[in-house]
C-alpha cells in the first residue's frame, strides 16, 4: 500500500513486527477492517530473530498456511545443544514433541513478515501502510481514539480507530504516550549480531547448535543457508570495551571459541558489520487504556534466551484477536474486555521471563564475568545422559505455556476464493 490509506478503521495497529502483522491478519480474517502502520519501508532488519517454533507452525497450519510457509527457504532443527570446554551436550529434542511439526524452523524474520503481509492482503478488510512512523495518540473524553503518524516527506496524518493496538516494540512510542512505564528486571548481557560466510571445510554446529560457551565468552550460530547468523554475548554495556581492544582481538576471541571459523573471519571487515542489541527483560503491570491495547515487546520485552520472543508476540496476537474481534464487529471494545488479554497472556509471560532470568543470573552472568572456569551444569549432563528428558525443555521452548489457537474465519479472501488447506 503506497497511498495515505484509510483515515478511519475499526482497528489501527502500530508496528509491523510479528505481533502486529499476525494480529492484522487474524482480525481481517474475522471480518474486522484493520490498518497496520509500519515505520520502515521494508522488513529488512538483520537484528531480528529467526526462530519459528512448533506452536507458531501449528497456528499457521490451523490457518491453512503451513505448507506455503514451509515452501520458503528454511532450516528445520530437531535438536539443539551446547558445547562447553568439556564437550557437546544435547539440551532439547523437538522430535519428541507431539504433532506435525517436531522441530524448530529457522527463517529470516523479514521473510516471515513478508509472508504474513502477503497473506493478509488477500482479505479486503486488511491494509498495510509502510513508511508510516506513529508519533502520538489521539484522545477524546479520556479514551484513545486513534494515532498520528509521520511519513518520510515530513507530513503528518491521523487515523481514527475504535481500538488502537501498540505492537511497536520494546521502545514503544505509544506506551510512553499512554504513560505506561514497564517494570524492568535487568539483564547481564548485550548481544552483538553479525554474519559470517560458511567455510567449505568447516563442520556446522551440532544439533543446530545454539551455543559455544567458555570462560568470559559465548557465541550462538544460526544456519541461514549460505552463511552463519551469529550472536556474540558481551557483559551489559561491554561493547565499548570490546571496540577499544580492536577488531583483531575480537576476531581472535571468535577463533578461540570456534577454530573452524578462522578462515572466514576476514569477512568481518569492521565494526559497521556488527549490530548491538541491548538486552532487556521487562513487563507492563497494565496492558491497556480505554481504546488502547499493548501486546508483544511493547507489553513485555523478552531475553533472547530460547528465541521465544517472536512466538510469545504471536501468541499475544492470537489471544487478542480472539477476544476483541467480536466486540469490534459489534462496534466497541470495553476496557474490561481489553483487560482480558493481559489476564490470558500473563501466566506464560511471567513463567517464561522467570526461567530466562534464572538462566541469566545463575549461569550467564558468571560466564560473562569470567571469574572462574566454566563447568558444565549438572542439568546439561542429566539431559544428555537421559535423552527422554530432552522432551521437557523442547516442550517449554517449542510449545510453551498456554499455546493459543486460531478462531474460525468470518471472511473470505479477496476474489471469494479459499486459502489453500495444509495437506502435509
Amino acid at each position: 500500500m503506497t497511498g495515505a490509506g484509510p483515515t478511519e478503521v475499526s482497528c489501527c495497529i502500530a508496528g509491523g513486527g510479528p505481533a502486529g502483522m499476525m494480529l492484522g491478519l487474524l482480525l481481517a480474517r474475522r471480518g474486522v477492517d484493520v490498518l497496520v502502520l509500519e515505520k520502515h519501508g521494508d522488513f529488512l532488519r538483520d537484528f531480528r530473530g529467526d526462530t519459528v517454533h512448533p506452536s507458531t507452525l501449528q497456528l499457521l497450519d490451523e490457518l491453512g498456511l503451513a505448507e506455503e510457509f514451509l515452501a520458503l527457504p528454511h532450516q528445520e532443527v530437531p535438536r539443539i545443544g551446547v558445547t562447553t570446554d568439556e564437550g557437546t551436550f544435547a539440551v532439547a529434542d523437538f522430535s519428541r514433541l507431539p504433532g506435525r511439526f517436531p522441530y524448530l524452523t529457522f527463517v529470516p524474520q523479514w521473510d516471515f513478515l513478508d509472508f504474513l503481509a502477503d497473506r493478509a492482503r488477500r482479505y479486503p478488510a486488511f491494509a498495510l501502510r509502510m513508511d508510516a512512523e506513529v508519533v502520538d495518540l489521539l484522545r477524546a473524553d479520556g479514551a484513545v481514539t486513534g494515532v498520528r503518524y509521520r511519513t518520510p516527506d515530513g507530513g503528518e496524518h491521523e487515523v481514527r480507530a475504535r481500538l488502537t493496538v501498540a505492537a511497536d516494540g520494546r521502545n514503544s512510542t505509544l506506551r510512553a504516550a499512554a504513560g505506561l512505564p514497564p517494570h524492568a528486571f535487568g539483564a547481564p548481557m548485550d548481544v552483538l549480531w553479525f554474519r559470517l560466510p560458511k567455510a567449505a571445510d568447516a563442520a556446522g554446529p551440532p544439533f543446530g547448535g545454539l551455543g559455544r560457551i567458555t570462560r568470559g565468552r559465548m557465541l550462538v550460530r544460526l544456519d541461514r543457508g549460505d552463511y552463519w547468523q551469529c550472536a556474540y554475548l558481551v557483559p551489559k554495556g561491554g561493547y565499548d570495551a570490546l571496540q577499544a581492544r580492536g577488531l583483531e582481538a575480537f576476531r581472535a576471541d571468535l577463533a578461540a571459541l570456534v577454530p573452524g571459523l578462522r578462515p572466514v573471519l576476514p569477512a568481518l571487515r569492521g565494526w559497521d558489520d556488527v549490530r548491538v542489541l541491548s538486552v532487556r527483560v521487562d513487563r507492563l503491570p497494565r496492558w491497556h487504556r480505554p481504546g488502547l491495547l499493548l501486546i508483544g515487546d511493547a507489553a513485555h520485552a523478552m531475553s533472547p534466551i530460547g528465541g521465544v520472543g517472536i512466538n510469545l508476540a504471536v501468541q499475544d496476537a492470537v489471544a487478542a484477536a480472539r477476544i476483541v474481534a467480536g466486540p469490534l464487529r459489534r462496534g466497541a471494545v470495553a476496557p474490561r474486555t481489553l483487560a482480558r488479554v493481559r489476564r490470558r497472556r500473563l501466566l506464560p509471560t511471567v513463567l517464561t521471563q522467570l526461567v530466562q532470568r534464572l538462566i541469566q543470573s545463575r549461569f550467564l552472568r558468571r560466564v560473562l564475568a569470567g571469574e572462574g572456569p566454566v563447568g558444565t551444569p549438572r542439568l546439561l549432563r542429566l539431559l544428555d545422559r537421559h535423552p527422554a528428558l530432552q522432551g521437557v525443555p523442547a516442550r517449554v521452548v517449542g510449545i510453551g505455556v498456554l499455546p493459543e489457537h486460531a478462531a474460525p474465519r468470518a471472511d473470505r479472501p479477496r476474489g471469494g476464493g479459499r486459502l489453500p488447506a495444509a495437506t502435509r
